[in-house]
Parts: C-alpha cells; structure tokens; sequence
C-alpha cells in the first residue's frame, strides 16, 4: 500500500472545505501524512515541493558559503542619501532651520548609523571655509610681505645667538691662543703661550669651574694649535716647535711625530718638518690621518699610526716659484680640498684626489702682503670659504666663483697670528673676534650675517685681546678664548642644552674630615652615676679643651725675659737669682758638717746589705783580708855579678 511520505513543513492555517464527497474519493488523505482530516491533497504536494526546494537552498548556501544566498540586492534611496550630506556638510544654526524629518523605525536608524564612516567636522568649519574663500586681497601685499619676512628673519639671527648667559674659566694669567672642544661636547682643551695644556670635563665641574688637569706636553713651548679627533678619543697638538704630538683623551703621549734633517734643501726627500709647526688639523672622516703646517713651506700629511714619516709633502710656492710660509690649514666637509693661508697673501687649495704637485685653486691677492692669514674655515655645506688675516680684515669666499669675494669685514684689528673665524651651525652667521686696540676700553666678539654682511650683534667680552672663538653645534654654546688667560662660555637657557649649564648649576662644598668612631656608645639614662658614659662632644669644643690644656697642646715654656709674666718673674728679677733658687737651694749641702762623719753613717746600712762591692767576693773571698800596716818585704835589690 503506497503511503505519503511524513514531513515536517509549513503550517497552513486556511481552513479546508469539508465535504464528505472528496474524502471518500480519496482515502489517501487520512492518516498521518497531514495535519488534518481535511487537508486537500493539492496544498499538500505544493507544501512537499516548497520544502524541498528550501532544503536544497540551504545545503547549497552551506557548501558555498554565502550568506545572503537568495536574498535580494539591498536598495538604496538616492535623495536620501543626498539629504544625509547635506545635512552633515551644514553649520548647527542651519540645521536648526530645516523641517524636521518624518520619524524612522530603529532598523532604519540603524542602517543610517552605519553609512555614516569617520568623526563629524567643527560646526564653524564650512563658514570658516567661505571667509577665506570670501577675503579680498589687499593692493601692494607682495611688498610687505617680503619685508614682513625680512623682519622675521633678522629677528631670528638674533635669537640664535646663545648669548643670554656668560661664565668665565681661568686659564692662567697669559694669552690662551688654542682651544678646542670634542665633538660631544663632554670637554674641553685650552692651550696658551706658558705652555700649559689644561682638560675641562663640564660634567665633573662645579660652580668654581676649575680645570681637572694640567699639564705641559710640549715642555717650553707654546701651544699654538689643539684639536680633538672626529671620536673625540685623542688630541692633536701642534707647538711652537718642529714635532706634532697626538695625546689620549687624559693628556697622556701617544704618538709624536719625527724631526726632518734639515740640512737637506729639498723638503720631500725629509721625513718630517724641520721648522716651527703654524697649525695642525685631523681628517674630517679619517680617524688616523691629521695634516700640519711648517714654517719649512710645506704642508704635511700623517698616519697616526706612523709618526717616523709622513704620508704626502705638499710644498706652497710664492708668484714667482719661491717659497712662502703657510700660517693655517684645514680640509673641507667631505675631505676633498686642503686649504692654506699663506703669509704672501694667498689662499692655496689642492685636490686630495689628485697629486699634489699644482694647485687645484689659488687666490693670489686674497688678503695684503706680508701679512699671516690667520685662519681659513669651510662652511659646514661646504659652498663658502672664510678668511681672517692680520691686515685687519675677514673675507667670505663662494667656491663656485673665487676671483672676487662675496664680502669684505675691515675693522677688525688682529695682533695673534692664531686668530681664527668661525661659521654657525646653519652656515647663517659668520663670527669673529679682534684684538683691543688702545682707543677701545673692551674687545668684543662681531656676528655678520652672512647673506647680506650686515652686523647683526657685537658682544663686548673682556679688556684683553680676543684670539680663539668656538660654536659648538651640539651644545649650542660659544667658547671664547682671551688675552688675559680666561676661557669665556656664553649659552643661552633655552636654547643651549648640557656643557657650561651642568656647572652653574653645581655648588662647591668644602670637604669635611669624617670622624671615626671607633665604638659604639649604649646611651643609659638612667643608669648610675659609676656607669655612665660620657657624652660624645663636638669635634670643634673637643679641639678647644685641648688647646687649652697645655700638656695636650704641648705649650712651650715662657721666655726668660724681664717683665711680668715670664719664669723669671716667679722665681726673682734677675737671671743669677732664678739660678740660685732653682738650681742652688735645692741641692744645697750643710758647709758645717764634717765630710768624714756624713759618709760613715751609712756604713752600718752597707755592712748590712751590701751592694757594690761585697757581693762580688762573696764566693771567692767571703772574709775580706784587707792590707796590713807592715807591708810585704822590700824589693830585692838587683846585685851585680
């Protein structure tokens, strides 16, 4: 018998017509395939196909995973959409002015949360937005704008001068003509013409600001040239005599370099300088190699590793071929260039990938003749040249065009042949010291700009001389070294960061003797008087008492003087009548008394306990036999034969 089969579907609710006719036409309605008498069997086979079709949809969204598998696409309303940003693009008050929208369900509120991606803007944002758009532009604004940025930027030079603060260092009492600070800025090195080399460390100084160490590397010579290597580990110093000397960062001898024959014309054919060394200066990258100039006319570069002989000779030659004595020499940033001042008025550069034999560049007439260009500087870009000389005046080079200098600074008397100029760390300010000259009162320290050469601030230093000047890019602090022996530091607070800010800060204290205990003291109330411990006094009231007490103190005796308070006023006026008393009357014997009788009557007491004499006969000759009256027989007198 052929039965439906039984499922589980949807429940239909319509109520069938009951007619007895159509049951009994078909008896396969009854039973339970249905879930009712009276179901048709048409809704029945619609309902089993339904099912069907919702279980194969489902196994299908199963095996491809989609989840919205026979679902329609979602649709979106465009005017809708539209409202929704201008609504959002719109200030607060003009919201406010809208009509207000008809209410919406939470699903729909919902979905709208949901399109909505980011923070909303300010509500004065777009009208911010119209007044820019909205504001004129005034006539002429390019003029002032441009001198509005002037203003800004003279302003700015100013202020990056760290020179709100100032502490000075004692030197010595002579002329401190070299000084150099390592690249971290941790210390500093002064040399001066009384051949003493001294090691500031900021971080270990107090306010006192002394030097840590001093020393003479250079016995009887002048420190003419110092520099700390690009690791900050060791020092080049160049004295006043013919051997350059590299020193560990505690002033101990390293390396020294060798002396040349100078007996030999030809100076490449000698091994070292045979004149008095002018300057001195390390490898910008290189931390062995360094480079020194001679009064011998060459310049020479060296291996720190090797100081019994140079690395390269390169000679300087005057106009007409002779020699001509260079005063100073450096490299530039990237090690490229050597340049030197010499004393005939030219500035020399050679290319150090190149043989040294010509020069690469040469400014025949850069400063007067006759006179020691002092010092020759490269900016840190490496695009400009600076030179001081002692004519007086300091010239800014452009290395793309070196015939003519972009600048000229006259009035800037120089007596040191050391004197030097220095760029800031932005290559913004070219800074310079002078020399006090007889109608000045003070010496200062000039800052050009070096765009315009406009003098931009002068600071006055000391009433000496001004040789060395040091901006530390690191610190951001200026070291200026002076013709009195002091090292002045100026920073600014706020700008400058570490160096000459950790001293200020640190007081002196004297240091005090630590007392030593040596036990510990029970403190007893109240215990008895028999038991107690004396108190521990102060050092100070303890040293009192004793100084007080003349057996401690060791008091030495009174004078013998006439006059009151001396020994001889306690015991007579006169020195005779100290003597009698002191020295006479307390030793004083009876003249009366008969010699004979004071010595017997101490015989019974040595007959009785002998001491001297008796006891060492006591064995041998216990009864003393003395010698008798009649003495033994006369000498017989020799008879002749």
């Amino acid at each position: 018998m052929n039965r439906p089969k039984i499922t589980f579907g949807k429940i239909n609710f319509s109520k069938p017509s009951t007619s007895t006719e159509e049951t009994k036409e078909n008896p396969q309605s009854e039973g339970f395939g249905t879930f009712g008498k009276n179901a048709p069997v048409n809704q029945l086979n619609e309902a089993i196909e339904e099912i069907a079709d919702d279980l194969e949809s489902q196994h299908m969204k199963e095996i491809m995973g989609i989840s919205g598998f026979g679902r329609k696409a979602k649709s979106f309303d465009i005017a809708e959409q539209i409202a929704k940003a201008k609504k959002v693009s719109t200030p607060r008050k003009a919201v406010e002015k809208l009509p207000e929208a008809p209410a919406k369900d939470d699903k729909e509120a919902e979905e709208e949360d949901e399109d909505v991606i980011g923070p909303l803007p300010p509500p004065n944002f777009a009208l911010e937005e119209e007044k820019k758009k909205k504001k004129p532009e005034r006539d002429g604004s390019g003029s002032d704008d441009e001198e509005d940025s002037d203003e800004e930027e003279d302003t700015s030079l100013l202020g990056k001068i760290p020179a709100s603060h100032e502490v000075a260092m004692q030197h010595g009492s002579r002329a401190v003509i070299a000084m150099s600070a390592d690249p971290s800025g941790a210390r500093l090195a002064s040399g001066s013409v009384s051949y003493d080399l001294c090691f500031w460390d900021f971080a270990g100084m107090d306010t006192t600001m002394r030097a840590f160490r001093t020393l003479q590397p250079c016995e009887n010579y002048p420190i003419r040239g110092i520099q700390y290597s690009v690791t900050g580990d060791r020092i080049l110093v160049v004295s006043g005599n013919s051997q350059a000397k590299i020193l560990d960062r505690d002033g101990f001898e390293k390396m020294e370099c060798v002396k040349g024959d100078q007996y030999i014309t030809d100076m490449a054919r000698t091994k070292g300088h045979t004149a008095q060394l002018t300057a001195g200066c390390w490898h910008p990258s290189r931390k062995e190699e360094f480079l020194t100039s001679s009064l011998d006319s060459t310049l020479r570069i060296w291996e720190a590793s090797n100081g019994k002989q140079q690395k390269n000779v390169i000679k300087t030659r005057a106009q007409g071929g002779l020699k001509t004595l260079p005063h100073s020499c450096t490299y530039n940033r990237d090690a490229t260039l050597i340049a030197s001042g010499c004393a005939d008025g030219s500035i020399q550069m050679w290319d150090t990938r190149k043989m040294f034999v010509n020069t690469t560049h040469c400014i025949r007439e850069a400063h007067s003749r006759g006179s020691e260009i002092s010092c020759v500087t490269f900016s840190h870009l490496g695009t400009q040249l600076a030179s001081r000389s002692c004519d007086g005046s300091m010239k800014l080079w452009d290395m793309r065009h070196l015939k003519q200098p972009i600048f000229t600074f006259n009035d800037l008397f120089s007596r040191y042949d050391t004197t030097d100029c220095v760029f800031s760390p932005d290559d913004a300010i070219l800074v310079t010291g002078e020399s006090m000259d007889r109608e000045k009162e003070a010496a200062s320290v000039y800052f050009f700009d070096a765009r315009t050469s406009e003098q931009i601030h002068s600071i006055p230093v000391t009433d000496s001389h001004i040789i060395k000047v040091i901006w530390h890019p690191k610190l951001n602090q200026i070291f200026v070294g002076c013709g009195n022996g002091v090292v002045k530091c100026f920073y600014d607070d706020k700008r400058s960061l570490r160096g000459a800010k950790l001293c200020v800060v640190k007081t002196y204290r004297k240091k005090k003797h630590v007392e030593v205990v040596g036990t510990t003291q029970v403190i007893t109330p109240h215990a008895l008087p028999m038991f107690r411990q004396e108190k521990s006094r102060s050092s100070r009231k303890k040293m009192e008492k004793e100084r007080a007490d003349p057996v401690k103190s060791r008091k030495p005796d009174l004078p013998i003087t006439s006059g009151q308070g001396g020994r001889v006023a306690s015991s007579g006026g006169t020195l005779s009548s100290y003597v009698i008393r002191n020295l006479g009357l307390s030793k004083r014997v009876d003249d009366d008394q008969d010699p004979r009788e004071a010595i017997l009557k101490y015989a019974k007491e040595a007959a009785e306990n002998p001491y001297w004499i008796a006891p060492a006969y006591a064995k041998t000759q216990p009864k003393p036999i003395f010698d008798a009256e009649d003495g033994p027989d006369a000498k017989k007198p020799k008879t002749e034969e």
